[in-house]
Parts: structure tokens; C-alpha cells; sequence
């Protein structure tokens, strides 16, 4: 799991049947501090309503995900599990 933040969301005119419907984000890794990114953006499946700007707690757990988007087969790795209140530092799950 990491912290990530969102910097926009993906369009795609081509893909995967498993992601039609699906709302996606480009999602950013933070570091530790939650100051700094870290490696590549990461496309990531949301059912929670974050959005740019938020900072959620992330998963590469592709067996969950595949799961959530109900296709075994499915390409997507990265889902959302939770958004980070940014005046509490609380999870909203």
C-alpha cells in the first residue's frame, strides 16, 4: 500500500472490456514525508470518488483488484482503497 496523489484522471478510446465503465486515475506514489514523488505515475481503478488533488491510499493488489472489477482476466493492477482527509490526516474509507 501507498500513499499516492491524484493528478488527473485517464481517458482511453481503446481498452480493456474489464475497464469500460471504470472510473480511472493517474495516481503519483508519495514518499514517507508525503512531500516528494516517487517513481512512475501508476493508472489506478476508483470506486471511492477521489478526484485531482486528493491524496488516497493505494494498492497493487491485482488479485483484489480484478476482483473489484470482476474479470480474472483483467490487465489493471491498482485501485484505490481509501482518501487521505488532508485537514485531519484521517482515511475516509
Amino acid at each position: 500500500m501507498y500513499y499516492g496523489h491524484v493528478v488527473g484522471h485517464a481517458t482511453s478510446t481503446v481498452q480493456h472490456e474489464s475497464l469500460r465503465g471504470q472510473k480511472m486515475l493517474v495516481v503519483r506514489a508519495l514518499g514517507s514525508d508525503r512531500r516528494r514523488y516517487e517513481g512512475d505515475p501508476v493508472l489506478v481503478v476508483d470506486r471511492l470518488g477521489a478526484g485531482p488533488g486528493d491524496v488516497v491510499i493505494i494498492t497493487s493488489d491485482g488479485i483484489a483488484t480484478r476482483e473489484l472489477v470482476g474479470q480474472k482476466d483483467s490487465p489493471i493492477r491498482w485501485s484505490t482503497i481509501a482518501i487521505v482527509d488532508q485537514t485531519t490526516g484521517d482515511t475516509i474509507v
